[in-house]
């Protein structure tokens, strides 16, 4: 399936199966992603004969205010682009649904998360199947289609973790040059010069500031909302503390989690839940903060280097983007207690648990493994063995519990 073109090459993206298989099921599918994600690309090649209408022009906007029910009418499949843009448009979607129940009637893509939206009173819950399209994973820019191996490391028995690693295929990569481009298939894929990036992640800003924050929510001062994107990107990797957010960019705590509200819902913020099941530990329960895409964030930060923190995120958005496209309960966590232990990342697929934990460095050691099975010693029974992801080449257990093996091997 196309969805990118990049020269003479083809690019599909990992999403694309999930995404026929639940047009086939449900008479609704919700295709949600920050925007220039590739929603467009994706809804309009998922079946060329669909009928497409994106409201961002204006007699759809204007039809989609005054007439949606004969907007939304008719027998023929419809793809309606942006629908964040006009949230009354779900009322008539779900009359249409309830009059005659057809598999795959409607896909909706929109650039926020419609479930977050106040003014979306209508969330056609029985009706709809929801799916993200996060940015472009490493191995989607590299024509495969695909996130990381997640999957065969969660279905293999831990000890054979190392063969299952080793028998796949990967070349090495630096991942702050991947950070640098990004996932937005326009940074990553077609623009190789640092300065076309720069320019493209300002309009980008811009773009977003001045208008797609308005279709979501007043905002009082744009160089206020700013200044807070600025310091939630240089506070990659830790805890959400509004209250320090707030004095350290003079906002009111009230104001700092409405803004962050709204950079989540349209998808440029990532909360990362915690594993908050307590035993013996007592545990720090406020999310983590990353961002859905590196080069944006890095962009925002003004920093001129990447540190640790984003290889984390660049990790995340993998893991992301693989929990999207699989079938069954998946979570993707993080594991703190007051005490400093801290495991970067926890999937927790059924009973099992598979803590991750991520190291910049390119000499993993034995002391690198302490927290990974500290978190097991904590979960004995439902923790997996441990995944601990590093620059170098190393592919080796450190620990009986405790597989090293180079980042780009996995994502």
């Amino acid at each position: 399936m196309i969805i990118i073109h990049h020269m003479d090459e083809i690019l599909p993206r990992l999403l694309n199966s999930a995404l026929a298989n639940r047009l086939g099921v449900m008479p609704a599918v919700i295709l949600t992603g920050a925007r220039q994600t590739g929603k467009s690309t994706l809804a309009r090649v998922s079946n060329p004969e669909r009928r497409f209408l994106s409201l961002d022009a204006f007699d759809v906007i204007d039809a989609a205010q005054n007439d949606p029910d004969s907007l939304v009418g008719g027998e023929q499949p419809l793809t309606l682009d942006e629908v964040q843009r006009a949230p009354d448009l779900m009322r008539a979607v779900k009359l249409d649904i309830d009059r005659r129940r057809v598999p795959g009637k409607f896909l909706l893509t929109g650039s926020a998360n419609l479930l977050l939206m106040r003014r979306v009173s209508e969330s056609l819950a029985g009706r709809a199947s929801y799916l993200t399209l996060w940015p472009m994973t490493r191995r989607e820019q590299r024509g495969l289609g695909a996130c990381g191996i997640w999957d065969d490391l969660v279905q293999t028995q831990d000890e054979e973790w190392l063969n299952v690693v080793a028998d796949r295929q990967a070349e090495p990569e630096d991942w702050r040059a991947l950070v640098r481009r990004g996932g937005f298939p326009d940074p990553a894929i077609h623009l190789g010069d640092p300065e076309a990036r720069a320019i493209w992640f300002d309009g980008y800003v811009r773009t977003y500031l001045e208008r797609d924050l308005f279709t979501l929510s007043s905002v009082a001062s744009l160089p206020d909302f700013r200044r807070l994107m600025r310091a939630a990107c240089l506070r990659l990797g830790q805890p959400v503390n509004q209250t320090e957010l707030g004095r350290d960019v003079a906002l009111p705590q009230a104001t700092v989690h409405r803004y962050l509200n709204l950079l989540e819902t349209s998808y440029l913020l990532v909360r990362l839940p915690a594993y908050a099941v307590n035993r013996t530990k007592r545990l720090i329960k406020s999310p983590k903060l990353y961002w859905g895409d590196t080069g944006l964030a890095l962009h925002i930060s003004g920093l001129n280097e990447p540190g640790g923190a984003y290889l984390e995120n660049l990790i995340l958005g993998d893991l992301l983007a693989w929990r999207e496209a699989r079938v069954g309960q998946c979570e993707i966590l993080y594991w703190r207690t007051t005490g400093g232990e801290e495991v970067d990342f926890v999937i927790e697929t059924g009973d099992a648990l598979v803590p991750i934990e991520i190291k910049a460095s390119g000499q993993p050691r034995l002391r690198d493994t302490t927290r990974l099975r500290s978190f097991r010693r904590e979960y004995e029974g439902r923790a997996r063995a441990g995944l601990l992801l590093h620059d170098g080449d190393a592919l080796e257990w450190l620990a009986p519990d405790v597989l090293a093996a180079p980042w780009w091997r996995v994502v």
